[in-house]
């Protein structure tokens, strides 16, 4: 009785191992990533982007799938599958050689090219990856709007906006420093010109001293000059009456 009870508690405690492993054990996810929205115009073609993320090594059994379901219906058909390192195109329905396989598993992208956008087209496109044994995850969606002209989006017009003003500012800030750089310019100019001048000003004033004092030395002379010839003058005057009286 004791030894069977004990194999009893053995066989319950492994298997509450094995539950507990298989329930506390965090199963392996793949992650799938696709653009929200694409845009495309008739007659055109666009690349639906497709990428995953896998903790495990890519395996030679991954599986790639593409689905798509139309904007007026609720069915959902497959239109592409990547297996066994070969791309399945669909050439039976709506998508007949108009699908191109531009993918790479080793590189974790598993794109595709649709030709020849219709309005037909519009609608949701599912992109699904298993990368066994990484097989666990959520599928990806991207939405196909099939236009005329494609309209401009958003984040264009948003982008040209902030361009345009950050180009405006630039011009703006350019003008001032032109601005800026004439004037001190000019204000370097007009210093120099007013220090030469004030440099000729001192150089016209040393010379007008220096006339200045030239001046009373050269009326000195011109004085000196005067009395001596008015001097002989009047010598040679009284010589010539000295003569007269002694002729007499």
């Amino acid at each position: 009785m004791g030894s069977q009870g004990s194999l009893g508690r053995e066989s319950f405690l492994l298997l509450t191992v094995l539950v507990s492993e298989m329930v506390l054990t965090p199963t392996l996810a793949i992650h799938v990533y696709t653009d929200r929205e694409v845009h495309g115009r008739v007659g055109s073609k666009v690349k639906l982007s497709c990428t995953f993320w896998s903790r495990e090594w890519i395996s030679d059994d991954i599986s790639i799938t593409w689905h798509f379901q139309s904007e007026y219906g609720r069915d959902s058909i497959s239109i592409f599958h990547y297996a066994k390192g070969q791309p399945y195109i669909d050439d039976v329905g709506t998508f007949k050689d108009r699908i191109s396989w531009v993918g790479d598993p080793s590189w974790k992208d598993g794109s595709i090219v649709i030709y020849n956008l219709d309005y037909t087209d519009n609608g949701t496109f599912t992109c699904d990856v298993k990368n066994p044994p990484d097989i666990v995850g959520k599928t990806s969606q991207v939405t196909l709007y099939v236009f005329e002209n494609v309209p401009v989006r958003y984040g264009v017009v948003l982008g040209a906006t902030i361009g345009g003003v950050l180009a405006v500012v630039l011009v703006v800030l350019v003008i001032v420093y032109l601005i800026r750089y004439c004037w001190l310019r000019r204000q370097a100019t007009l210093q120099r010109r007013l220090s030469a001048m004030e440099k000729g000003k001192l150089r016209l004033g040393k010379d007008s001293s220096k006339r200045g004092r030239q001046t009373p030395v050269l009326y000195a002379m011109l004085d000196h000059s005067r009395l001596t010839k008015s001097a002989s003058e009047k010598k040679s005057k009284g010589g010539l009456g000295d003569s007269r009286k002694d002729r007499k």
